[in-house]
């Protein structure tokens, strides 16, 4: 693997059903580059997102994430992997009974971090994603904008080298989907790495990178301006 890649699929096939949902494909995401995955329900793309956090393991091939090899990745250093990762939902998953401060410093709690570093660290990236004065309000009092900059401000919480937003942008209005693809490329201009699956062509057209495709178990790089 490349040093300069974070993630790397090397021949991977993953079948469901006896129906090939990726057959044989081959990709690469590199250090600091921003990249849309595109295609149609039932594509592939929840079982692409899967195979980079070990929810399942590829039927042949090979897949590298943050210089981990995961499929041969023992069950006890799963949850070290997914600390190199931010995962972003389009349904927020947000604790409803916890404030928005509890509900970031709740992932830093799980990893075992010291009260005083869980404090400052999410206090800090409450105030990277502009809801430090939010922090003790329930998810419930705010717009979808704002649970999804929570969202996000979660993800960043561990310092992961990875970013993955499924569908970040789904339930929101064209307003909160611009503010949410601007901090995305303010976290990307950091120098994280951002793999982000839509449907939405429209941001992709407006915000333009890298962009694969996912159909009939192959992906391929496109040009956005076809879409």
């Amino acid at each position: 693997m490349p040093y300069d890649s974070v993630i790397e699929f090397n021949n991977v096939s993953v079948t469901y059903d006896y129906r090939k949902v990726l057959d044989n494909i081959s990709y690469s995401l590199e250090n600091g580059e921003f990249n849309y995955l595109i295609g149609q329900t039932g594509a592939g793309k929840s079982s692409f997102l899967k195979l980079i956090y070990r929810d399942i393991t590829p039927d042949s091939g090979t897949v590298r994430v943050a210089d981990m090899e995961v499929n041969s990745l023992d069950e006890n250093k799963v949850p070290y992997l997914r600390r190199r990762l931010g995962i972003v939902f389009q349904d927020f998953q947000l604790l409803p009974d916890r404030t928005v401060y509890e509900n970031v410093a709740f992932a830093l709690e799980v990893t075992g971090q010291k009260p005083s570093f869980i404090k400052q660290r999410a206090l800090e990236v409450l105030g990277m994603v502009g809801l430090s004065h939010k922090r003790k309000n329930m998810p419930g009092d705010l717009s979808g904008g704002e649970q999804q900059r929570v969202v996000i401000a979660r993800a960043l919480a561990n310092e992961p080298r990875i970013m993955l937003a499924d569908e970040p942008t789904g339930n929101l209005d064209p307003e909160a989907s611009a503010s949410i693809m601007e901090l995305l490329e303010q976290i990307n201009n950091r120098g994280m790495s951002v793999l982000m699956v839509t449907h939405d062509y429209d941001t992709v057209k407006q915000y333009p990178y890298r962009t694969l495709k996912l159909q009939d178990g192959q992906i391929k790089e496109i040009d956005v301006k076809s879409l």
